[in-house]
């Protein structure tokens, strides 16, 4: 199963952060998405106007509500930068990556 098939599951703080070489695998399956810290993902999408920019955020605000995952949203003339990680642990789990593959799809949508 991909990661935009799979569904957030719940966190808590006793979740496992992932490791380094489980961020590296995950993240060859995402679309060109930042790892920092080796505990968040952050992508800049950039666009020709403000409303473009808008338009994503929406996408990613029904994503982020239907998957209970809610990434930080940065919006400003012709950009959205995007950044996810798990908060209850400050670290990366599996959601982040599914999330941002999830984002990567509605970004296709102009």
């Amino acid at each position: 199963m991909t990661l935009k098939e799979k569904k957030c599951t719940p966190c808590s703080g006793s979740m496992a952060a992932l490791t380094s070489s489980e961020i590296a695998k995950l993240n060859a399956e995402v679309d060109n998405w930042q790892v920092e810290e080796g505990k968040r993902l952050r992508k800049n999408f950039r666009f020709n106007d403000f409303q473009q920019a808008m338009n994503l955020a929406e996408r990613v605000a029904k994503i982020a509500e239907e998957e209970n995952h809610h990434p930080d949203l940065h919006i400003r003339y012709g950009e959205l930068r995007v950044e996810i990680w798990t908060h209850a642990i400050d670290a990366l789990t599996e959601n982040d990556f599914i999330l941002a593959s999830k984002i990567d799809q509605a970004a296709k949508v102009r």
